[in-house]
């Protein structure tokens, strides 16, 4: 079955990075950079996205014209910041994965459609 994992930050996460020193940033991309590796043989796709305020949001409502607005389509604490694309056995596997993710703290799995 095919999962992606979806990377989320919090606010709090995001200060906690931002206070760190150069030298715990780069450990926690080494912890990051080994879980790719460790899982090289069922990760499909993987990046890293840009920040939420880079985010463009075309909102379809099929009266009226698109609205297109600068930001993420939801206003929340809460942000994707990443994502892979797996393939396992099952669920129970996917979330074998996410326990050991060592970024942020949210993982949000959903399967893919075939």
């Amino acid at each position: 079955m095919k999962y992606v994992l979806m990377f989320c930050e919090t606010e709090q996460w995001e200060k906690n990075w931002e206070a760190m020193d150069q030298a715990e940033r780069d450990r926690g991309f080494g912890q990051v950079q080994e879980w790719l590796a460790r899982y090289s043989d069922k990760i499909l796709h993987n990046r890293k996205l840009t920040g939420p305020d880079t985010a463009t949001t075309v909102r379809l409502d099929g009266d009226s014209a698109p609205l297109i607005t600068d930001g993420p389509f939801v206003e929340g604490k809460e942000v994707v910041s990443g994502y892979v694309e797996v393939e396992v056995a099952d669920l129970d596997e996917a979330i074998g994965m996410a326990r050991t993710w060592p970024g942020c703290p949210l993982v949000e799995i959903r399967p893919v459609l075939m």
